[in-house]
């Protein structure tokens, strides 16, 4: 009976995952208004009942969504963090995650689109964008004291300023090229915030930082 349970909540477990990732790429495709449970069901290759045992409306549905967008990015972070040998390169890291998650995450991308659609401020959501900021703002922190940074700078604002400055950058690059640019555009940011904040020490540095944010093999090699 046991092994029976189990097997019913890996199954609920996978199903669950099934249909966001389907929600993500109908939202992704259709956005919110244009988007159906319809659609999603149909995407997934389940009946509309099995969509609504797991999600009782499509703001549920776009909710949970955003959740696995943002545990997603979380992930990436670590990852980040583990890749690099100082603040700054964290921060490229990190950077270079997201223009990956862009490119290959279709989850990511309709969470993003979601978070910024005006048409879906019914959803319910957590506000991950706090979050972020604040991250940066402690990359930032560590990074004057190591030396990276001018202390100058108050680590909040470069936080409050990077997360929509990079966001803006994958809107536009979305938009006008679907993408096809988005690491070049995400290193001529990065090459202008970098020159502005980074201590006279780390200024010639600023070439090699910013080349950390380039495709990598699917392998990531």
């Amino acid at each position: 009976m046991a092994q029976d349970g189990r097997i019913r909540q890996e199954r609920a477990v996978a199903t669950r995952a099934a249909l966001i990732a389907a929600a993500a790429a109908e939202f992704d495709e259709r956005g919110y208004l244009g988007a159906s449970m319809d659609g999603v069901a149909e995407r997934a290759g389940m009946t509309k009942g099995a969509l609504y045992f797991h999600f009782r409306s499509k703001a549920d549905t776009a909710s949970a969504v955003i959740a696995e967008q943002d545990a997603i990015s979380r992930r990436y972070a670590e990852v980040a963090a583990t890749r690099s040998s100082s603040p700054l390169e964290s921060l490229m890291w990190m950077t270079q995650g997201i223009a990956s998650q862009m490119t290959r995450e279709v989850v990511v991308r309709a969470g993003l689109r979601l978070a910024a659609d005006p048409n879906a401020r019914e959803i319910p959501r957590d506000h991950p964008y706090e979050h972020w900021v604040e991250h940066t703002a402690d990359i930032i922190r560590r990074a004057i004291a190591t030396g990276e940074v001018d202390p100058s700078w108050d680590p909040e604002l470069i936080g409050r300023v990077v997360s929509p400055a990079v966001a803006g950058v994958q809107m536009v690059s979305d938009m006008l090229h679907d993408r096809a640019d988005l690491y070049e555009r995400l290193q001529e940011l990065w090459t202008m915030l970098l020159s502005g904040i980074a201590s006279e020490r780390t200024r010639a540095e600023v070439p090699r930082l910013v080349a950390i944010i380039r495709p990598e093999a699917p392998d990531g090699a």
